[in-house]
């Protein structure tokens, strides 16, 4: 009975699993991994809002449950960082719910409009819970090159003309994790326009809202005149304000499926703890210096990264948003495939990277490299790489065999 378990089988074998498990081998051997794999933000959280928590743990009755749609206090905090970021208005009763981080919004979003034998339409490659969430709940989905521009919607609604049966929805993620894409206003009211016309749900994950680099801060799909008929948003407070381990995030948007996945998640859990629930209303409510501040860094990480990368032989776009450089793997090794070369990364390199896999199949030729380590760290990375990548003809002689010739 235990081999039969349904939902089980449908997901893959973990693509991270071998590559996460030389990293621990490699550390228990006393290697220094410089690890740019998951995007584990590693800068602290604003000290106003660890003092709101610490405050907050010492009130009576705060260690009772919590609610699950999210305190009244925060609910509000989201609404008003909606209006003045995105010039949205939300009514906090009705179209927002606090969620466990966007990862877990967009897992109950999936048990809540999902039946066995739906499809949803998802980019690819595209962070793992887009698509996982889904196949969990028994829905299936339709791969679509991940795109910005026309050819991506045009590629939408071939998808909806020639599957059955239709999508029930589309997930749009921009700023992009893994390849850190982003989307403009006109790109979001085309893909609006198209979702009317299709009778689509859009699910926007907009985590990386605030973590960008080239001047023009990332849109909103809610900013577009009537997406609220069509649209729920995702957010978190993750790399904002450097809070992963905290667990918090949002979903906003159209009322209807907002109230079902409130439904869905009042069976399942209380909300975070309230403490946690009052400071994520102080980050959102106080001082936002410490965005910019956080953003800087990042900025920096990645001038770092591509100019020390690139002196080590290997180039790397740069990335205009989120904490990721979405790297085309080094001509060298191209054929060995993104686990494999991520595999010799660590084995060789002492470094840790993410492989292009793992985001799906049109992932596979690249890695998706992580700046959660500080200036000096990429720098020593850089410099491993460089001797790494000065090794490749050794290296490869030993990774792949030699053909023999045939005898005469």
């Amino acid at each position: 009975m235990i081999d039969d378990l349904h939902r089980i089988k449908r997901l893959p074998p973990y693509v991270f699993a071998e590559v996460n498990r030389l990293k621990a081998e490699a550390r228990a051997r006393g290697a220094d991994i410089i690890d740019l794999g998951m995007g584990n933000p590693d800068l602290p959280t604003p000290q106003h809002i660890v003092d709101k928590l610490v405050e907050t743990v010492g009130k009576p009755r705060t260690n009772r449950y919590s609610a699950s749609k999210g305190i009244p206090g925060l609910r509000r905090a989201q609404a008003a960082y909606y209006e003045r970021r995105f010039g949205v208005t939300l009514n906090p009763e009705t179209q927002i719910v606090a969620t466990l981080g966007s990862k877990e919004g967009f897992a109950n979003m999936a048990q809540a409009i999902t039946a066995p034998g739906d499809v949803i339409i998802a980019p690819n490659p595209t962070y793992p819970i887009h698509e996982f969430g889904f196949l969990i709940s028994g829905a299936s989905v339709r791969h679509i090159p991940a795109g910005t521009g026309e050819e991506f919607l045009r590629a939408v609604d071939r998808a909806c003309r020639h599957t059955i049966p239709k999508p029930l929805a589309i997930v749009l993620s921009y700023p992009s994790n893994p390849t850190a894409m982003v989307a403009d206003l006109d790109f979001y009211t085309a893909a609006v326009e198209l979702a009317k016309k299709l009778d689509l749900i859009i699910l926007s994950d907009l985590a990386y809202s605030e973590i960008y680099f080239d001047g023009v801060p990332p849109p909103s799909v809610l900013q577009v005149p009537g997406a609220m008929d069509v649209a729920v948003e995702f957010t978190s407070l993750s790399k904002t304000y450097s809070m992963p381990g905290w667990r918090m995030g949002f979903a906003v948007g159209n009322e209807r499926l907002i109230n079902a996945l409130a439904r869905v998640k009042s069976y399942l859990d209380y909300g975070a703890f309230t403490p946690i629930q009052v400071a994520a209303a102080a980050a959102l409510n106080g001082p936002q210096d410490c965005i910019d501040e956080v953003r800087q860094i990042y900025k920096r990480r990645r001038d770092t990264l591509v100019e020390s990368f690139a002196r080590a032989g290997w180039n790397i776009p740069p990335p205009p948003a989120t904490m990721f450089a979405w790297a085309p793997i080094p001509e060298a090794f191209r054929s060995l495939g993104s686990v494999e070369f991520a595999k010799l990364m660590i084995e060789k390199a002492d470094v840790a990277v993410s492989p292009g896999l793992g985001f799906g199949e049109y992932g596979e030729g690249f890695v998706r490299i992580a700046m959660v380590e500080n200036e000096h760290r990429i720098r020593q990375a850089a410099r491993n790489v460089k001797k790494f990548l000065a090794q490749a003809p050794e290296t490869m002689h030993n990774v792949i065999p030699i053909p023999q010739k045939a005898s005469r």
